[in-house]
């Protein structure tokens, strides 16, 4: 109160200025408070592979590192990014800086100076990379220049970001800022592939996006490295108010405000003319707009409220209206005059009154399994009849996509191998799903888990071998639809009370022509570890891309060891290079978990195993067998000469540590997983 007297009493100039410097301070605050503060990194990556090892202090390899770095600050500030190298032969090292591309050449400097000491500081590995929020450092023992392999990392800060309260829209809004302006950084080579930009989310909340690739990268590798990295941020933050993903080649970030540089932000004065104003005709002039937009604001807030009320009945019409009519024709289900749907044969339509019974109302100790954009419950009908729901989010567009893609394909299909559909339901703002309940779970929970991973023998694993094969078979080339599932992965393998394995989760599978082999799309989604490296790099996906995921989970069945984060252990980069380095040296059996060893009749089976397991993830999709060929090898008794497996695909595990943002509530539980879709 001291402080406003003492304005009062000055001349217009220094008022004015004055409560600027009062001002501005609380309108920068929210963005102040959640920067980083300087000299703390988002993330650092000290490379433990098997092919990396720490340096010796004050070797040649030390000193040329010391000497790199302490290159990279004043060259960097130049242009915002920089390449080079030093020494000779093996104590030659590699080093990279990229500054943020809003920063000026002072703050560029700066950043770099700390970002060489901090990783000098943290990291004794041959091949190490810091990123901080405005910059970031890399070198290694080996030449990285114009390669991309993506290495999405999550920083702390993002588990730090509070949740959206009312996430309505925000997905699709934040998908079409984020596309374009990755296509804008991938392809105008005028934004030396940086781009930032904001699109209106709500009536008073804007999102605001930032994406950076490195310079010495193609468009084609900046693009595949953003995508890959928007896959990593719809599955830690799209339900946050913010979120950040940095990686090797490429970094993309949203907020709920401004967090970069903009040309717009600027302060401007008006010229003084000598008049001599006083402090209260400047809180006239101020509070009459003030009051008047108040009485507007307090005179339109029951007519928009109302409006709302009424335009959001209308669009839950609309969206209904619009799913019966797409789903009338494919599942050949009948509507009625009055909207509602009619069961089909294929199809059993069921009331949200028996579902919320069976459920006992969605309660929260009949929760199975949470996901982006839906939750799975346990419930019990009336005959008596275990049921697992899975109730889609009432706001989520990717759980419409599901609902639609699941109804659309399990209704149209009927395999041992696969899970039935028992009906589903669309009320209101309701999208339920209802299928047979798994008691024994699914397959990750036995497989990765020592314990539980010794109930089962070799012939139940190999019936369920035999099980995911045949119905993949069926999906391929034996239904009335070729149908690709593209997120086959061992959590969607579920196991009945027979330990019978059934495929599960159809929300991302797609449906091909007759004649039709392969497809091409510029949104990858699935799990990394199991992906096709042509389907990963190049959104290239067909029936290969499915072989080679059977292939990840064969090999990861024998072993008892997951594919995704194999590169923490000793023995190789990833799983897939592990197994084909011990065939290659007649080493089969010291890749075989030792409790199937023990139950298996000849070890003669399980290196054919292997053996077919290799064949199916190479590289190129040409050397994969068809699933056809699989369920022959696998049930061919005699041991027939295979074809030798090339190396297989070394890269399609993600070389970061495995964190889950949002970890899913007890994901086997019950067997059925949420995957996260994207739109097409």
């Amino acid at each position: 109160m001291i402080m406003f007297n003492h304005i009062w009493k000055m001349d217009k100039k220094d008022a004015l200025l004055a409560m600027l410097l009062l001002i501005i301070p609380l309108l920068m605050r929210p963005m102040l408070a959640n920067t980083p503060a300087s000299g703390d990194p988002l993330f650092t990556f000290c490379n433990t592979e098997i092919l990396t090892k720490n340096y010796t202090l004050n070797s040649p390899f030390e000193n040329n590192l010391k000497l790199l770095l302490g290159s990279l600050p004043s060259n960097t500030s130049l242009t915002g990014f920089y390449n080079t190298s030093t020494g000779e032969d093996s104590d030659r090292v590699y080093g990279q800086a990229l500054c943020r591309g809003d920063v000026n050449s002072t703050v560029c400097r700066n950043c770099i100076q700390t970002a060489t000491k901090e990783i000098l500081k943290q990291c004794r590995s041959e091949d190490a990379m810091i990123w901080f929020e405005l910059c970031q450092v890399r070198y290694s023992f080996q030449n990285f220049f114009s390669s991309m392999v993506y290495t999405g990392k999550y920083p702390e800060q993002n588990r730090m970001q509070k949740n959206i309260s009312n996430p309505v829209h925000l997905e699709q809004v934040l998908t079409y800022l984020m596309n374009n302006i990755s296509n804008e950084t991938a392809f105008d080579p005028s934004t030396r592939m940086f781009a930032t930009g904001e699109i209106k989310f709500s009536r008073k909340k804007r999102i605001y996006g930032l994406v950076q690739c490195t310079r010495d990268i193609s468009e084609k590798y900046c693009y595949n490295c953003l995508q890959s990295a928007f896959g990593e941020l719809q599955k830690c933050c799209f339900y946050r108010q913010g979120g950040i993903i940095v990686s090797r080649n490429c970094n993309m970030r949203f907020e709920l405000y401004r967090f970069y540089n903009a040309s717009s932000f600027q302060l401007s004065f008006p010229a003084s003319q000598g008049a001599s104003w006083k402090i209260w005709m400047v809180v006239v002039v101020t509070c009459i707009p003030l009051s008047v937009l108040a009485v507007l604001i307090g005179s339109c807030a029951v007519n928009y409220h109302l409006r709302k009320k009424r335009r959001q009945r209308d669009d839950d019409k609309s969206q209904k209206a619009e799913l019966l009519h797409e789903l009338a024709s494919p599942t050949g289900v009948a509507i009625t005059q009055e909207g509602e749907l009619v069961s089909s044969e294929g199809l059993h339509f069921m009331s949200l009154s028996i579902i919320m019974a069976a459920t006992d109302g969605f309660s929260e100790s009949n929760k199975l399994g949470q996901g982006g954009f839906g939750t799975v419950y346990k419930g019990v009908l009336e005959d008596g009849k275990g049921v697992a729901v899975k109730r889609l989010s009432r706001k989520s567009w990717q759980g419409l996509e599901e609902f639609k893609n699941e109804v659309i394909l399990i209704a149209r299909l009927q395999h041992r191998n696969l899970v039935k559909l028992l009906g589903c339901a669309i009320e209101g703002e309701e999208k339920l799903l209802v299928y047979e309940f798994m008691p024994n779970r699914s397959l990750d929970f036995f497989i990765f888990d020592p314990k539980k991973r010794s109930q089962l023998d070799w012939k139940t694993y190999n019936n369920i071998i035999v099980g995911i094969a045949k119905g993949l078979l069926y999906l391929h080339e034996d239904s009335r639809l070729k149908i690709i599932h593209r997120d086959l992965k061992p959590s969607n393998v579920l196991l009945d009370h027979e330990m019978v394995a059934k495929i599960s989760d159809f929300g991302m599978a797609r449906i091909f022509g007759e004649n039709q082999n392969t497809a091409n799309t510029r949104r990858v989604v699935g799990t990394y570890g199991y992906m096709a490296p042509e389907y990963a790099m190049e959104g290239l996906f067909s029936v290969k891309s499915d072989v080679f995921s059977f292939g990840v989970i064969l090999l990861e069945i024998i072993s008892g060891k997951k594919n995704s984060g194999f590169y923490l252990t000793e023995h190789a980069q990833t799983l897939l290079a592990y197994a084909w380095r011990l065939w290659n040296e007649g080493k089969e059996m010291k890749f075989v978990e030792p409790v199937l060893i023990e139950s298996c009749l000849t070890t003669q089976e399980v290196k054919k195993y292997m053996h077919i397991g290799l064949l199916c993830v190479q590289e190129d999709p040409a050397d994969r067998p068809t699933m056809s060929s699989v369920v022959v090898l696998l049930g061919d008794e005699s041991i027939l000469p295979l074809p030798k497996p090339k190396q297989p695909a070394l890269a399609m595990g993600r070389i970061v540590q495995q964190i889950d943002p949002f970890p899913v509530t007890n994901p086997s539980v019950n067997g059925l997983t949420v995957s996260s879709l994207s739109p097409r």
